[in-house]
C-alpha cells in the first residue's frame, strides 16, 4: 500500500497537470456557485490560492454580490486550528506561515458557517487528502464543536479518486465544487 507521503507527491503532480490544462478554471468553477445554495449574508471562509491550487477567487467575488462576508485563515500556531479574520475590500494580506497570504492579527475575528477548503484530492465519498498539517481538520473540529459548518472542497474534477486513506480525525467534505459542477455528500 502506498504511503500518504507518496500519495501526496503523486497527487501534487496530478494537480499541477490539471492546473496547466485548465487555465480558465477560476472562471469555469464560479459558473456553478449558485448550485451551492449559500444563503445571502453568510460568513464564508475562503482562501487565497497558492501555486496550482484550485482558485476560488471568482467564487468569492460572486458571494460578495450576495452580501456574504468573507473571512480568511491565519495560522496562529502549529497543531492549532486556523483562526479566521473578516476581510474588507482593499485590505492587503501579509505573508505568513508557510509563506501563505494571511490576514493581519488585528482584523476582526470571524466564525464561518461555510468553509471553502483547498485539497490535493477527494474521493467518491467526500473524503479529502490535504497537505498533511491537519489544519483544516482541527479547524473543522473547533468550528463544528460550536456550530454547524458546511465544508466545501474546491477542486479540479480530475482530482477525484475512488478512495483515499483516512484516519479518525479526518473530516469529510459536505460538498465539492469543480469546473463540472457541485456534488453533495450525504452524511
Amino acid at each position: 500500500m502506498i504511503s500518504k507521503t507518496e500519495l501526496r507527491s503523486e497527487l501534487r503532480a496530478r494537480r499541477a497537470e490539471l492546473a496547466h490544462a485548465h487555465p480558465d478554471f477560476a472562471r469555469d468553477v464560479a459558473e456553478h456557485v449558485a448550485a451551492l445554495n449559500i444563503a445571502d449574508g453568510s460568513v464564508v471562509g475562503g482562501y487565497v490560492a497558492i501555486g496550482d491550487e484550485a482558485d476560488p477567487h471568482i467564487i468569492l467575488k460572486k458571494l460578495t454580490l450576495q452580501n456574504c462576508a468573507l473571512a480568511f485563515p491565519r495560522v496562529a500556531a502549529k497543531d492549532e486550528p486556523l483562526i479566521f479574520h473578516r476581510w474588507t475590500p482593499g485590505q492587503n494580506f501579509q505573508r505568513g506561515t508557510y509563506d501563505i497570504p494571511e490576514p493581519l492579527k488585528d482584523w476582526p475575528l470571524a466564525y464561518p458557517k461555510i468553509l471553502l477548503v483547498p485539497l490535493l484530492s477527494f474521493d467518491t465519498n467526500g473524503h479529502r487528502l490535504g497537505y498533511g498539517g491537519g489544519y483544516y481538520d482541527r479547524t473543522l473540529d473547533f468550528l463544528r464543536a460550536n456550530s454547524t459548518v458546511r465544508a466545501i472542497g474546491v477542486a479540479y474534477a480530475g482530482q477525484e479518486v475512488k478512495a483515499l486513506p483516512r484516519e479518525g480525525h479526518d473530516h469529510p467534505l459536505d460538498a465539492v465544487i469543480t469546473e463540472n459542477g457541485v456534488r453533495e455528500f450525504r452524511r
